[in-house]
């Protein structure tokens, strides 16, 4: 209850300072919702399914353009992908300025690889609080970059919740 009570507080303060609220736009209590385009379950964000089916039918990019076109698809995602960074690197490769456009079997494995990592994205959070929570990070360095992950478990998890990929 406390919770509507704060929410039509919340709407009375908007309507006073003259905020219009579409009645469309407003949802109830909910387990899952879809906000600025990110899809929330139980506390944790997700790829919505629209896009991981939007992303794994894309064709090979033909040009620097559709390229950058495609990284900036995936770009938006790759918290939710671990070694992004490492596995894009060929494909950054073809649209610097300096480089011809040339798509090989290191852009075209690169380009399934993301596409398979995206199709497979856990879901990230919620982050939680409290005596028993463990945070843990997890770093690696190789020939190609540096990674790091961030984690939380609880008593009774065997693996945790993981909070983002970072690369």
């Amino acid at each position: 209850m406390e919770v509507f009570e704060k929410g039509e507080k919340i709407i009375h303060i908007l309507l006073k300072a003259g905020f219009a609220i579409k009645k469309s736009k407003v949802k109830g209590p909910a387990r899952e919702i879809q906000f600025l385009g990110v899809k929330w379950h139980d506390g944790r964000h997700q790829i919505p399914t629209e896009v991981i089916n939007k992303i794994t039918a894309m064709c090979p990019p033909t040009n620097k353009k559709e390229t950058q076109a495609f990284l900036g698809a995936i770009g938006f995602w790759r918290m939710h992908i671990p070694e992004y960074s490492q596995i894009v690197s060929p494909l950054y490769l073809v649209t610097r300025k300096k480089n011809d456009f040339y798509w090989g079997p290191e852009q075209q494995q690169a380009f399934a690889q993301i596409k398979q990592e995206i199709a497979h994205a856990v879901a990230l959070g919620p982050v939680r609080t409290g005596p028993d929570v463990k945070n843990l990070l997890y770093s690696a360095a190789g020939n190609n970059g540096l990674s790091w992950s961030l984690w939380q478990k609880v008593p009774g998890e065997t693996r945790g919740q993981p909070l983002g990929f970072w690369s």
